[in-house]
């Protein structure tokens, strides 16, 4: 009676306890947001369960561009979801008995995902159970052998029949047919369901009947029930009055999961009061005990020992009953039952497992702080604290997980902005570590990419740039480039280059040059000339491809380079008919040294290209003349006799120094003239020679004042004077030339004085005060007062004055 009540209380316990469950489930759906539905076993593939797009608050239409679907970690799902009306229907033949194996109440989770924006649901469907399986004993025919000696009251427990179905569906009630002998009581074991008992309600005869047959039927609680049944022959034995006696009434064993094969559980221990045969123990395994249990456990029917057979796991299986018979080995064996309760302790021996359902690949660099990348479910097949999972990233990076209302589910999220410039990818690894003892961890590894925006502008490498370009350029010939970079990517990276022009005197030249605009190559279109342009500045701006377009300026500074590419030319002597030459007069009486005449040119180009030498190319009588190679000057090296030529010729190279020389020729043609004196003097020529001394002091004074106001004028140049021992009086120096608004002066070793050396002239190139006057005009200026002093002195030979 005691243990009928226990067990009716158990029974309420159970029925409270899913009651409790189905409540909790049923109120639990609504305050998490969760969707629920109910659908019988063995539906047609297509059956619907319910509008989930309704039910969750989706427009059906938008299913398709959400990208609506059900997440299934492992094969084909279960159900699926019609994008055109949003209902969730059967996919394929559901069977509670496979799907449910080892739970009563059947729920399958389903997780739905709607990509953009990215959302997750989650749905629970109920499978509910039918009558579609019979119960079935896994024998048709169990033999018992019962001594006659059994008293009433004996047990005798069978093997109870097995129906898949759950609920009222499942074994209901057993059924013994009529006989005077047994009774039938059932004992409900949880898990193992209901076991029917025989019951010796009076003793056997075994000389009225060596043999009684029995028939135990099974039946279920469907409607219509379905049944199932098992003979019971049992054959009397004769007397055996012992039966063995266990040292407990019942055994209760906790093992570690996972304990090696061959490990001892627990040894049992009975005894049998009778002699000999009849005292022996033999220890069985029950036969109510299922062929699965019995792949686990087996015990040692000499010593009584239970031993592990199998892999125990307390994610498949937390609890076991095994029974345990000992007979002993009498003619009629005396048979004593016990049950063994083993109970498997869990271990840490699951990893967590990481799950990506959800994952952009690739996030813009200009993403938002927060934008979610991925969603990441953790879960652990162990209970308890094994069992509870936490999941963080292990790299120092612009993300951060954040967990979600829903257990074991993160959110991966960016923390600040982006660089694709810095980093464009990033492998996040995901560490999922239990909270068990030790702990257990697994590590997932997801690649983000980032994608370019145009966020920088096209940057030049040396701003500004200055180059150096030799005159002469022949058109189309590439001068040079002005390279640009753009740390973006393709279409962003893509620069165009173009020259910014306007109509400003500062960039009248860029219409000289073009830019290649692939690759900011600069062209000549026009040939540059040094003596017109010496230097000139201009614009490029880079402007990338990106959407908005991004650019920049640079600044090219532009210096051309003097090319040895114009001839001397000679001012004196004056080209005359095609030809320079000139003829010049001296008295025969002169000394040597004196200044005959001064060759005088100049070269447009500057510095080495427009130094000039004078040497003699050609001359009559090397002992009577010399030419300074640096001045033009030519001098008498001795005086001449009688036995001279009255008339000489000179032929005057002029070369430049350029690395390719140039140059040009002058001839000179010398008269000697001899000097006349007058031995007849009168009073008037007396006279005549003091009125033409008195004018021709009056001149020479007039023409020496007027060469000392004009060589006593201020310049207002800063530059020392240049201080030349060889100075020979010579106004005009023979190199000088004008340039734009300066005028240049060629020297060598030796410089006329008043002249100033201009910077950047490479020393050898001065800088001759402006007198308002061209170059030639100092020349025409020289020679006409050469040529009035030679008049003048021919005059006063001829009045006997000289």
């Amino acid at each position: 009676m005691v243990h009928k009540g226990r067990s009716s209380w158990w029974r309420i316990c159970i029925r409270l306890k899913f009651t409790f469950v189905a409540v909790f489930l049923l109120f639990g759906s609504t305050i998490g947001t969760q969707t629920r539905y109910s659908i019988s076993e063995e539906q047609k593939n297509g059956t619907a369960v319910g509008n989930i797009a309704r039910d969750l608050g989706i427009e059906h239409k938008a299913l398709k561009e959400r990208g609506f679907r059900i997440m299934s970690a492992s094969g084909e799902s279960l159900f699926k979801v019609n994008m055109d009306d949003g209902g969730l229907y059967v996919n394929g033949n559901i069977d509670r008995e496979e799907v449910c194996e080892t739970t009563s109440i059947c729920l399958i989770n389903l997780k739905i995902a709607l990509e953009n924006p990215l959302e997750i649901h989650y749905v629970t469907v109920e499978i509910l159970d039918i009558n579609d399986h019979a119960p079935n004993f896994s024998q048709k025919t169990k033999h018992l052998e019962i001594g006659e000696s059994a008293l009433p009251g004996a047990r005798f427990q069978l093997q109870a029949a097995r129906d898949p179905d759950s609920g009222s569906n499942s074994i209901q009630r057993y059924k013994l047919s009529d006989n005077d002998h047994f009774r039938l009581e059932v004992k409900d074991r949880d898990e193992d369901g209901k076991i029917p008992i025989l019951v010796l309600q009076k003793p056997l005869d075994r000389e009225l009947a060596t043999i009684v047959k029995l028939l135990i039927t099974a039946v279920d609680g469907g409607k219509p029930p379905k049944s199932g049944t098992i003979e019971i022959i049992i054959d009397v034995l004769d007397i055996n009055d012992n039966v063995p006696v266990f040292t407990k009434d019942d055994y209760t064993v906790r093992l570690d999961e996972n304990l090696p094969i061959g490990t001892t559980v627990i040894q049992l221990n009975a005894t049998d009061s009778d002699e000999g045969s009849n005292g022996e123990i033999v220890y069985s395994i029950g036969h109510n005990v299922n062929n699965k249990l019995r792949e686990l456990f087996e015990i040692n029917a000499i010593t009584g020992e239970i031993i592990v057979k199998g892999l125990l796991d307390f994610e498949v299986k937390d609890k076991y009953e095994i029974d345990i018979q000992a007979s002993d080995k009498g003619l009629v064996p005396m048979t004593t039952d016990r049950s063994v309760t083993i109970k498997i302790v869990d271990l840490n021996d699951n990893a967590p497992e990481i799950e990506v359902t959800s994952f952009s690949s690739t996030i813009p660099e200009n993403s938002r702080s927060g934008t979610t990348v991925a969603l990441i479910s953790v879960s652990d097949l162990d209970s308890g604290m094994n069992g509870k999972v936490f999941c963080s990233i292990l790299e120092d990076i612009p993300f951060k997980l954040i967990p979600s209302s829903h257990d074991s589910v993160y959110s991966l999220v960016t923390m600040s902005s982006l660089d694709r410039e810095t980093t464009h990818r990033y492998d996040i690894t995901l560490l999922a570590k239990d909270a068990g003892d030790p702990h257990l961890s697994s590590v997932k590894t997801i690649t983000v990419h980032v994608s370019d925006v145009n966020d920088n502008s096209p940057e030049f490498y040396l701003p500004p740039y200055t180059f150096y370009v030799l005159e002469n350029t022949v058109p189309g010939t590439s001068l040079f480039s002005v390279p640009a970079s753009d740390r973006d990517s393709d279409e962003n990276a893509v620069i165009n280059y173009q020259i910014l022009r306007d109509n400003t005197e500062e960039n009248k030249y860029t219409s000289f040059i073009n830019i290649n605009s692939e690759n900011g190559e600069i062209y000549a279109l026009k040939s540059f000339d040094f003596e017109t342009v010496k230097a000139f500045q201009f614009k490029v701006a880079a402007v990338d491809s990106g959407n908005p377009p991004l650019s920049s300026n640079v600044t090219v500074n532009v210096y051309i380079l003097d090319q040895n590419d114009n001839v001397p030319v000679i001012l004196y002597p004056v080209s005359a008919n095609g030809s320079d030459e000139g003829v010049e007069e001296i008295p025969r009486n002169v000394n040597a040294g004196h200044l005959v005449t001064k060759v005088r040119a100049y070269d447009a180009d500057i510095g080495y290209n427009g130094w000039l030498l004078f040497s003699m190319q050609e001359v009559s009588d090397h002992t009577l003349f010399g030419l300074d190679r640096y001045t033009g000057q030519i001098r008498t090296l001795r005086s001449f006799t009688e036995t001279d030529e009255a008339q000489h010729k000179l032929v005057i190279l002029v070369k430049d120094n350029g690395n390719v020389s140039l140059s040009a020729t002058a001839t000179v043609i010398i008269k000697v003239v001899d000097t006349v004196k007058e031995e007849e003097e009168n009073n008037v020529t007396f006279y005549l020679i003091i009125t033409l001394g008195s004018v021709s002091v009056l001149f020479v004074i007039s023409i020496i004042v007027l060469i000392v106001m004009q060589c006593s004028k201020s310049t207002d140049y800063s530059s020392k004077y240049l201080q030349d021992t060889n100075y020979d009086g010579t106004l005009c120096h023979s190199i000088q030339y004008r340039s734009g608004d300066k005028r240049y002066m060629l020297v060598g070793p030796r410089m006329s004085i008043g002249s100033t050396i201009v910077p950047g002239s490479n020393g050898n190139t001065l800088v001759v005060p402006d007198r308002r006057r061209g170059t030639s005009g100092e020349v025409r200026k020289c020679h006409v007062m050469s040529s009035y002093s030679q008049s003048l002195s021919v005059r006063l030979q001829s009045a006997g004055l000289m």
